[in-house]
C-alpha cells in the first residue's frame, strides 16, 4: 500500500530507471502440446542412442537441437520472440540467430548453479515439462552494490528482493539478456524437469555494430 500523501505534497512519482527486463510468453495449448510431445519423443531418442551416460543423471544435449527438424517449430516461435523484444527496445540490426540450442533433462534433486550466458544479447528458456515442486527459475539482481546496506524488511517484495523467482509453466517461453544471472531451484518433484534453453546473437555483430558510436572532428581519409 503506497504512503499517505501529506497536505504539503501536491504530487508524488516512482521513477522505475534502468530496469531489467524479462519477457514472458505463454503459448496457447494447441500450439505447445502437440510440439512439447514431438521434442520429448526426440530427446529420448537422443538419450537411447547414448549408452554411454549416467543412468539417472542430469541430461545435457548438445548445443545444435535448433538444427533438427524436431525443433524448427520452436526456433520460428524463439525467432518471431526476440524479433518483438527488439522492435520493443528499438535496437538497429541486420540480423539475428541462434547461436546454440540445447536441453535440459533434471531429475530429482537436481539444481543448476548460477550462471550467465556469455557473448550473447539475448537468451532464454522454453518449458517442454514442469510440475509443481519443478517449475520456477530465479533471477539475481545485477547491482551488486545493493548489498553494502541491507536492512530488514517487514515484508519481500519485487522491489526490495535481491532475488526473483518466476513460476513457470509448460509452453511457457522466456528471454532475458545474456548478462543476467539465473538460476534453478532443486527440482522437488518426482518427475524429470525437461526444457529448452537457447542463446540469440547479432550475426554480424563484428562487422557491423561493434564499431564506435561516436565521432571525431578529424577526418582520417
Amino acid at each position: 500500500m503506497a504512503a499517505k500523501r501529506p497536505a504539503t505534497v501536491e504530487s508524488t512519482e516512482i521513477l522505475p530507471l534502468f530496469p531489467t527486463l524479462v519477457w514472458k510468453m505463454q503459448l496457447a495449448r494447441d500450439t505447445y502440446a502437440p510440439m512439447n510431445e514431438a521434442i520429448r519423443a526426440k530427446l529420448l531418442a537422443l538419450a537411447r542412442a547414448t549408452p554411454d551416460r549416467a543412468p539417472g543423471g542430469k541430461l545435457q544435449t548438445d548445443q545444435t537441437l535448433h538444427q533438427l527438424p524436431e525443433f524448427h517449430e520452436l526456433r520460428d516461435i524463439i525467432h518471431a520472440a526476440a524479433t518483438g523484444v527488439l522492435e520493443y527496445l528499438r535496437v538497429v540490426y541486420e540480423s539475428l540467430e541462434l547461436t546454440g540450442c540445447w536441453a535440459n533433462i533434471s531429475p530429482p534433486g537436481d539444481a543448476h548453479r548460477p550462471h550467465t550466458h556469455p557473448n550473447n544479447y539475448l537468451s532464454g528458456v522454453y518449458y517442454v515439462q514442469t510440475q509443481a515442486g519443478a517449475d520456477t527459475i530465479s533471477f539475481d539482481d545485477p547491482r551488486p552494490q545493493t548489498n553494502i546496506i541491507s536492512p530488514l524488511t517487514s515484508e519481500s517484495i519485487d522491489e526490495n528482493a535481491g532475488q526473483i523467482h518466476v513460476s513457470t509453466r509448460e509452453g511457457l517461453l522466456l528471454l532475458f539478456p545474456s548478462w543476467l544471472q539465473h538460476q534453478v531451484p532443486q527440482n522437488r518433484s518426482e518427475r524429470a524437469r525437461i526444457s529448452i534453453a537457447f542463446n540469440l546473437m547479432f550475426s554480424r555483430f563484428g562487422e557491423t555494430m561493434s564499431r564506435p558510436k561516436w565521432q571525431g572532428n578529424v577526418r582520417s581519409a
